[in-house]
């Protein structure tokens, strides 16, 4: 029992709390990093500056870069979204399978004759069927 003398709570908590603080810190410095990478609207010299000065001073350079260029990574971010929604809703509507008109009016016929709905819900689906063809 030793050891729980030698490293009392608080110290452990401490611990945690230090390493969950540089796990954020590296988890903002990657940030700022890509979005200097993303960047379009810089020349590579000024991505150049804007890494130079994170290397060398980082903590500073970092809460700098956040607050000088906010908007533009919040702008960025959203536009980045955006294309993977829109390239994602691409690639499903390429892969879902489009229903036939009569494959739909076939359904609602066995549907009907089944008595699991009734001749104006059949009618209903139909033109529906009908209106997306």
């Amino acid at each position: 029992m030793i050891l729980a003398t030698s490293y009392p709570f608080l110290e452990v908590f401490w611990t945690m709390l230090i390493f969950f603080a540089f796990v954020v810190w590296i988890w903002i410095l990657i940030t700022v990093l890509a979005d200097i990478f993303r960047r379009h609207d810089t020349s590579g010299f000024a991505k150049v500056l804007w890494i130079i000065f994170i290397i060398v001073l980082p903590y500073f350079g970092v809460f700098v870069y956040l607050i000088a260029e906010h908007k533009g990574m919040t702008e960025r971010a959203i536009k980045q979204q955006e294309a993977a929604k829109s390239q994602f809703d691409q690639y499903v509507q390429s892969v879902a399978v489009q229903s036939d008109p009569t494959e739909q009016i076939a359904k609602a016929k066995e549907l009907l004759d089944r008595g699991a709905i009734t001749q104006a819900e059949f009618e209903q689906m139909k033109q529906k069927a009908l209106a997306t063809a």
